[in-house]
Order: structure tokens, then sequence, then C-alpha cells
């Protein structure tokens, strides 16, 4: 009832020990509390909070337009929503060093098992696109330095995001990748990575656990779990792609409202109201009041 028994501190236990055990840890998108939920009931591994997908939850562009609050904000109600790990897109740190270090205080206390930090510049914009622009790697380093010199927790995920293999390609990326490496950072997210090869360069050059950014209509081609595994990939993320599921089933849903006036037709598309109140605990809420769940619901 209510939310996670789990304590963040556990979470992170859990996620160090999985990062450590060689298994390719799988982490959907989750773009609201319920959804993340529905994460840990199919028996995935963990909640990944993009940050493309909270930009789109505000009808806004990925181009870092959302704030720190917002982020953290929206983070702490899906983390606390599941037992499952959950990492967040923190974008750029929103600032200059002294914003990330704030950021991450903040990313804990919302009680995140972690969160990734990119090298782009400000404002930044969706790794999939063209026209990127990566910070010097100075400036890259003071990031990741004062990400990790802020985090109170040591089980909290310092995560480097690099986006230069797209700017400088695949020899910068993996020079990028060893100086934030010896800054401090727990583990590498190399963004827009084109082939599979170039994921396993990666992975011959550094030792800290790597994630695979699996979104759809750009330009990683859409490896599966085992062909990642395979190469000794750690995590793979699916950003924003159950939202594109929702969003492209609504968009169904209207037009049949709108061509034949009802829905009945798309009545096995949907999630069934008893599934619905099994997912959210419905009647786990009646130990507290016997007044609150009194009815069957039958499919």
């Amino acid at each position: 009832m209510l939310y996670a028994q789990t304590t963040p501190a556990e979470k992170r236990v859990a996620f160090r020990a999985g990062l450590a055990s060689g298994e390719l840890l799988r982490f959907p998108g989750a773009f609201n509390p319920l959804s993340a939920r529905l994460i840990e009931k199919k028996g995935f591994d963990g909640v990944y909070i993009s940050g493309a997908v909270l930009s789109a939850d505000l009808g806004l562009p990925d181009i870092g337009l959302t704030t720190l609050t917002e982020v953290a904000g929206r983070a702490k109600q899906i983390a606390r929503m599941t037992e499952l790990p959950a990492i967040v897109d923190a974008d750029t740190g929103f600032g200059e060093p002294m914003n990330v270090a704030r950021t991450v205080q903040e990313m804990e206390d919302a009680g995140l098992a972690g969160m990734h930090i990119e090298d782009q510049i400000n404002p930044k914009r969706c790794g999939h696109l063209d026209g990127k622009q990566v910070v010097d790697s100075d400036t890259a380093i003071k990031r990741i330095r004062a990400a990790v010199d802020a985090r109170r927790d040591p089980n909290f995920l310092i995560m480097a995001r690099t986006d230069i293999a797209a700017v400088d390609g695949l020899d910068a990326a993996i020079d990028r990748a060893k100086r934030l490496v010896d800054a401090g950072a727990d583990a590498i997210f190399p963004e827009a990575m084109r082939s599979l090869e170039e994921f396993a360069a990666m992975r011959a050059a550094v030792d800290v656990p790597l994630l695979a950014n699996m979104t759809e209509f750009g330009k990683s081609e859409l490896f599966t779990v085992e062909q990642l595994q395979g190469i000794g990939m750690n995590m793979v993320i699916w950003p924003v792609s159950m939202l594109r599921l929702a969003m492209g089933a609504t968009a169904r849903g209207l037009d049949s409202l709108t061509d034949a006036g009802t829905l009945e037709p798309l009545l096995g598309e949907m999630q069934h109201r008893a599934d619905l109140y099994e997912l959210i605990d419905y009647e786990g809420y009646n130990h507290f009041d016997s007044g609150v769940f009194n009815f069957t619901v039958t499919k």
C-alpha cells in the first residue's frame, strides 16, 4: 500500500550488486509512477527516468528547458512507487559544477539509485539529433568531480554520459570515457553508438559498468538483450519506448472516437479495470478502511 517498502539505501545496494553480477540489467523507461509499478510487476531489473520523457510530459522539447526542481520532483514520484532501483537523466547537471553538486544531493533525497550527467553544452539537445556540441574535457571532468564530491551515500551511482562520439568520433569518445572514469565516474553511458562493434570497443577500453541506450528512431541500431549481454554491457535502457507505445495507443483511440464514435473495437487493447486495481493495490487499502474496497470487479 502507498509507496515502496524498500528504502532508497537498500535499492542502491541492490543496484550495485546487480551491476557487479555480470548480468545485463534491463531498465525500461517509466513515463509516470504507475508505469514504474508495471515495469516491476513484469519482472524487470530497474526503472529508467528519461529527461526526454519528463520534457515531453510537460509538452516541451528535450533541449534543457526542465528545471532541477521539476525533474527531482517527478523522479521522486516515480521512484517511490517501486521496489526497484531507479536512475534518472540529470542532463548537464542544471548548471555549473556547484549546480551539479546540488543536483546530486536533490536526487539522493528523492530516493534515486543513481543519475547520469552528460558532457553537452548548455542548452543541450536530444542525444540522437545532429548538431550537438560538447564541452571541453576540463569542463566535463569538473562536472563529474563535483558530483562525486557532493554525494553523501557512496552507493549512489554517478554515471557519466558522453556525447562526443557524434561530434569527434569513437576514438574521442573512448578517450573522454577514460578521463571521466579517472575523475571518479562509477559508470559510463556512451551515447549514440552506431554499431555493436563501437559498444564492444568501449567495453574493451574501460573497466566500469557501461550502459547501452536502445532508443527507437535514433543513431543506434536496436540490438537485443542477448547481443548486448554477449559483448559485456551492464545495463540497457529503453528510455522513451513506453511513452511512444502509450501515445500511439492514445492516438488510435482518438481516431476510433472520430471514425466510429466508440472505443468498443479497442477494448481488447485496454488495461482492464481489474488489472488496474490490482496494480495499484486497491484491495490493500481495505486494511485501513473497509469502506474503500467493498466491491468486486469481474473480467
